[in-house]
C-alpha cells in the first residue's frame, strides 16, 4: 500500500525502479531510477505534482539506491533536503534517478533529481539514511508483496 511502489494502492503512482548500468550512470556508478505518473490526484496547484509528492518519490528513489550495493540492507530516513526547480506535470511518465554519496557502517548518504520528460531537473534532494536490516522494518509477507522486484516491462514510451 505504500504511497509511491504500492501495487494495490489505488491512489498510489505505481512507481517501477530500474538500475542504470554503470557505464549509463553519470558518475560511472550504479544508479537507479524510478518511473512513475502523476495523476489529478497528486497535484496541489490544478496540474501540477504535490510537493509533499515530489519529496516521497524522492526519498523512496534514493533510500532503495543502497540496495545497488547492499542487496539486504535498508535505508530507514534520518534527514532529508530537497529544492523545486520547475513545476512537474501530471498525466506524464516521469523519471526519479538517484545515486549512493556516502557509505559507512551505519549510514549512507545519498541524492537524486526528478527529471522531467525532456530531461530538464524539476526538484532534487539529499537524504542521510539509517542502515537496517528488512526484518527489522517489516514482515516477510509485506517485503514479499511490496518490495521487491517488479516484474513489469519498462513503458514503451519511457527511456531510461
Amino acid at each position: 500500500m505504500c504511497l509511491i511502489c504500492g501495487r494495490d494502492n489505488a491512489f498510489g503512482l505505481h512507481a517501477r525502479f530500474y538500475e542504470l548500468a554503470p557505464e549509463e550512470a553519470a558518475d560511472a556508478g550504479a544508479e537507479l531510477v524510478g518511473i512513475f505518473t502523476p495523476r489529478e490526484e497528486h497535484q496541489s496547484y490544478p496540474g501540477r505534482l504535490h510537493g509533499g509528492v515530489s519529496s516521497a518519490i524522492l526519498d523512496e528513489t534514493i533510500g532503495r539506491a543502497i540496495l545497488l550495493r547492499q542487496p539486504d540492507t535498508w535505508g530507514v530516513t534520518v534527514e532529508f533536503t530537497v529544492r523545486f526547480r520547475r513545476p512537474l506535470p501530471l498525466d506524464e511518465h516521469v523519471r526519479c534517478v538517484a545515486r549512493i554519496t556516502r557509505d559507512t557502517s551505519r549510514l549512507f548518504e545519498g541524492s537524486g533529481e526528478i527529471l522531467l520528460p525532456g530531461g530538464e531537473v524539476a526538484a532534487e534532494a539529499t537524504g542521510k539514511y539509517i542502515k537496517q536490516s528488512l526484518g527489522d522494518i517489516t514482515t516477510k509477507d509485506f517485503a514479499e508483496r511490496e518490495w521487491f522486484a517488479d516484474p513489469r516491462d519498462l513503458p514503451e514510451d519511457v527511456e531510461l
